[in-house]
């Protein structure tokens, strides 16, 4: 059977957009027909990515961009919390803790208007997995026993300075939040 003929598709580009294809057409040593599939495939592919289709990204990045937070592997962040844990000084620790929720507190309103942004926020940073239960209580999926006095702590003084009202209650590898 007989190859089938491609379609042909004509479009009209402004002068930035048509510059734009040329130069990525060199750069991938390709022509515009192979860039226009690659490009529409990747969109395809990509298109929740785009800004208010996925919370969890836009988080990402609204944290990351501005260059206040890290990524940091998981098994580093627990022996980072088991050094704390172990260690002399670890109520100076406790108190920087709350001193960063205050500041986070006075930077975050108009990104953090309700618990449950608060909980999605830091659920992002996966301090823990997120079961929304109902509109007013969530389980909190503990990565590690270690990470539970930071995660509950983090939480009350949060929620405490930007006015929320929630109860946190400890069970053996999660978190219960009641909004209250």
């Amino acid at each position: 059977m007989p190859a089938k003929s491609p379609i042909r598709l004509t479009i009209a580009l402004d002068e930035n957009s048509f510059q734009l294809v040329e130069k990525l057409t060199k750069e991938a040593g390709t022509s515009r027909s192979e860039l226009m599939r690659r490009a529409l495939k990747f969109y395809a592919e990509n298109k929740h990515v785009i800004k208010g289709k996925d919370k969890r990204v836009d988080l990402y990045v609204d944290m990351l961009a501005g260059g206040e937070h890290i990524v940091l592997d998981l098994d580093h962040w627990l022996l980072l919390l088991d050094l704390v844990d172990s260690s002399p000084k670890r109520e100076k620790f406790w108190q920087g803790c709350k001193a960063v929720a205050k500041a986070h507190a006075e930077q975050l309103p108009s990104k953090i208007r309700t618990p449950e942004e608060l909980l999605e926020r830091l659920a992002a940073c996966n301090f823990f997995r997120l079961i929304k239960n109902s509109d007013k209580e969530f389980t909190l999926v503990l990565t590690s026993e270690i990470t539970k006095k930071f995660v509950k702590t983090t939480i009350e003084d949060f929620m405490d300075l930007i006015g929320f009202k929630a109860e946190v209650k400890e069970d053996l590898a999660k978190l219960r939040v009641k909004i209250v």
